[in-house]
């Protein structure tokens, strides 16, 4: 007690001083805003909007400067400001609203064939017409270096582009050509959060270090490669989705993340630049539509004639875990394909069970088996089943195989920490979360990836012996694997999680096992460890089923130029698969059951059906401010989406289900009383308008249902349509029954002329 006393007031004086410090600090703390201008209300005083912007930021902020002005997906720009500055512009004449930055994480050969492209060559436009398209890439950049960027028999860049060839660190502008017509990189929102950007470890520039952008451009609208592979498995001819189409990339993700600021900047020069699809495999916190940035900057560029097509998330198979849910944007979840990398844990019992690896060092023998161990038992953590950094003993581990669950960390760097406690090989097994999805990865060591059931197995094995052994082998690559597609487990989930009256995902491409162009600075893995280099790689998820499906869009608008967004997201929505060829519905890995519209949205995408679809339900700006009516916006919400004065019908009566959508969802309201059950039936009408963009036809209405709970009727039950562009309009009325709340059922509405079939899936809830 006496040194405290005798030092009391020096020591109180410094924790005072410290505490007005750090007050002092973090009351000056800043962060990056997107203010929202009202471009209208400009003051005559002004010459231009960038001066006015500036002098309302320099109301609140002497220091303040503009880190973007933005001009086109939205009208405003975004500076660093602290909390108080933030507030006291809130309230300045001519500013809508304020967004806080917003940081974004990445979603992350066979796909052709598999989608009957290469079968259907004669149905797709012919060069020409085709590389007028051009596919914007919002990733990490591009690797001008790949050859799926060739651009030989490609002609001039479309005289509509205005876009640029960005030099920076590693990058200049002749590393753009025909194939490869634009680069850019936004980054100062980054800068702004972590400081500037250290070269050694990332390129200043369009270069991408991750190698993420490179696969998802070249999925999209890569140039043919003969003889692609990875280390052999799934050889073949790579291509993209378009292999026509131009390509433009727009570096915005960096080693921290992606900001929002960076990416409205993105798609702000995307737009100017003469873009014709928006790709982003990219995805944040879910919103509101006038707080989340991408939904914003996808209104802008909608009225603007570009598709966005936008990765639906990994957050499967739990429900409810869709990010990019705006009705303007072209949502996509995940299916497999008919390929997999067989490889096969043999064990001391004489079972052999198979999984799967893209390994390809010095293998095991398949002859001598050697000690086998569950982490969980030879680890110095409670969590030590995951293989968490540092958490094996090596006097347990080394020398044997063992055995790692699926979770929290990288599946590739669980083999590192194996590897580095001294194990000579890993079996991956999943637990509930994944079920029997399998996903290959390049791994450092032998590595075979089960699925929960057998993981179960061989963990019941190494219980059940006092000395279990195993060795690990590898079948290269296997095609025709059925059933495929099935939905990924790591798919995001619906009911849509802002507007449950909107269905989501709206359908699923491709994205497990892909192989794609790759970056030259990193290993396959992404790890530090990996010193490896590759022309190509396979890589899993939402970011890699997103540009499957911006490709075929771009494909789609390639024959049909003219086309809204609405248009081409509704060709390839009514012309999906929901059934394999047997009548069964597509699977559901996650459950081993089948899926439904809350899993694959309208369906697995086909497009070659697509390219004729019929009839389309098409949409545009009014209909989509009709939706915000609906939703309650006010004005200056409405405004913050759509840059436009608008004011809802003090007297109509507008309805989300009304949405000129592609899909149907029914809220229903659960009856009271015991169980929930009613007698009384509840009535929802929604109404629809088909645009014919094929030849004269009748078309004739079904529906599919299962339930019995809900009657559904169409009326009228046919349409004739006697012109190109001709528009029918149709009332769909739901008869339902009350059902205990949480009940979920579902239909499918077909319209048939014979030739075409144009469907949309019906999802019911009781809540």
């Amino acid at each position: 007690m006496k040194p405290f006393s005798r030092f009391g007031p020096l020591l109180l004086q410094t924790l005072l001083l410290i505490a007005i410090t750090y007050r002092s600090f973090a009351v000056a703390e800043k962060k990056t805003y997107i203010v929202h201008m009202d471009k209208s209300t400009m003051p005559t005083s002004f010459t231009d909007h960038f001066e006015w912007y500036d002098s309302a930021l320099k109301t609140v902020s002497d220091s303040g400067n503009m880190l973007y002005a933005y001009t086109d997906v939205i009208h405003g720009f975004s500076a660093r400001l602290t909390a108080d500055e933030a507030k006291s512009l809130e309230s300045h004449p001519g500013v809508l609203s304020l967004l806080e930055e917003v940081k974004y994480e990445l979603h992350t050969t066979r796909t052709p064939q598999f989608l009957g492209l290469d079968a259907s060559q004669s149905l797709f436009p012919d060069s020409t017409t085709a590389s007028d398209v051009v596919v914007g890439v919002l990733d990490t950049g591009v690797w001008p270096e790949s050859k799926s960027f060739d651009d030989t028999g490609l002609g001039p860049v479309p005289s509509s582009w205005k876009g640029e060839c960005e030099a920076g660190n590693n990058f200049n502008t002749s590393h753009c050509n025909r194939k490869l017509i634009g680069a850019r990189f936004f980054s100062k929102g980054y800068e702004g959060a972590f400081g500037p950007i250290v070269a050694k470890t990332e390129s200043k520039s369009p270069r991408d270090d991750d190698g993420h952008g490179t696969h998802t451009s070249t999925t999209a609208a890569g140039s043919a490669v003969a003889e692609a592979s990875l280390f052999g498995y799934a050889a073949g001819t790579a291509r993209g989705m378009a292999r026509h189409a131009r390509v433009a990339a727009y570096k915005i993700c960096w080693q921290g993340g992606c900001f929002s600021s960076d990416i409205v900047a993105a798609m702000d020069a995307a737009v100017k630049d003469g873009v014709n699809v928006l790709s982003m495999s990219i995805g944040g916190s879910v919103a509101d539509y006038d707080r989340d940035s991408v939904a914003i900057g996808a209104f802008g560029a909608m009225t603007k004639g570009i598709l966005v097509s936008c990765s639906a998330g990994n957050g499967g198979p739990s429900s409810m875990t869709l990010s990019n849910v705006a009705p303007w944007i072209t949502t996509v979840g995940a299916g497999t394909l008919d390929r997999e990398f067989p490889a096969y844990a043999m064990l001391g019992s004489g079972k052999n069970y198979s999984g799967v690896s893209l390994y390809s060092g010095k293998p095991l023998s398949d002859s001598s088996l050697v000690p086998l161990v569950y982490a969980a038992n030879v680890s110095n953590s409670s969590y030590g089943n995951l293989c968490m950094t540092g958490s094996l003993i090596p006097a347990k581990v080394s020398g044997k195989i063992v055995v790692c669950d699926r979770g929290l960390n990288s599946r590739v760097q669980k083999g590192v920490v194996v590897k580095d406690a001294g194990g000579i090989g890993m079996i991956l097994t999943n637990t509930d979360s994944y079920g029997e999805e399998l996903v290959a990865d390049t791994h450092l060591i032998p590595t075979a990836a089960v699925g929960q059931l057998t993981g179960d197995a061989i963990k019941k094995y190494i219980l059940s012996d006092t000395k279990p052994t195993a060795t690990i082998t590898f079948a290269g690559t296997q095609l025709g694997v059925q059933p495929s597609p099935v939905v990924a487990a790591f798919s995001s989930r619906g009911p849509n999680p802002v507007t449950p009256d909107i269905l989501k995902p709206d359908l699923i491409a491709p994205g497990v096992n892909i192989l794609a162009g790759w970056t030259g600075a990193a290993g396959p893995t992404g790890l530090q460890e990996d010193t490896r280099r590759v022309s190509f790689n396979i890589v899993s998820g939402t970011s890699m089923s997103c540009p499957h499906v911006s490709g075929l869009a771009a494909l789609v608008k390639g024959v049909h130029f003219d086309w809204s967004p609405a248009a081409v997201k509704s060709a390839l929505m009514t012309t999906t698969y929901t059934t394999y060829k047997d009548g069964e519905t597509i699977e559901d890995i996650a459950t081993g059951r089948p899926s439904t519209p809350f899993d694959y949205g309208a369906g697995h995408v086909n497009p070659v059906a697509a390219l004729d679809p019929g009839l389309v339900y098409d949409a545009g700006v009014d209909d989509y401010l009709g939706f915000l009516c609906a939703l309650n916006y006010t004005s200056a919400r409405i405004k913050t989406i759509s840059q436009q004065d608008y004011t809802c019908e003090s007297g109509k009566k507008y309805s989300l289900g009304d949405l000129n959508y592609p899909s149907f969802v029914v809220p229903l309201q659960t009856a009271s009383g015991q169980g929930g059950g009613s007698s009384a039936a509840t009535e929802v009408k929604y109404t629809r308008t088909l645009t014919n963009v094929g030849t004269p036809a009748t078309y004739k209405a079904s529906v599919s249902s299962k339930t019995r709970a809900v009657k559904i009727t169409v009326e009228p039950e046919s349409l004739t349509f006697s012109q190109t562009n001709e528009k029918k309009t149709f009332t769909v009325t739901f008869s339902a029954s009350s059902m205990p709340s949480g009940t979920n059922e579902f239909a499918r509405m077909e319209w048939s002329d014979g030739k075409h079939t144009v469907g949309s899936p019906i999802a019911i809830s009781w809540t």
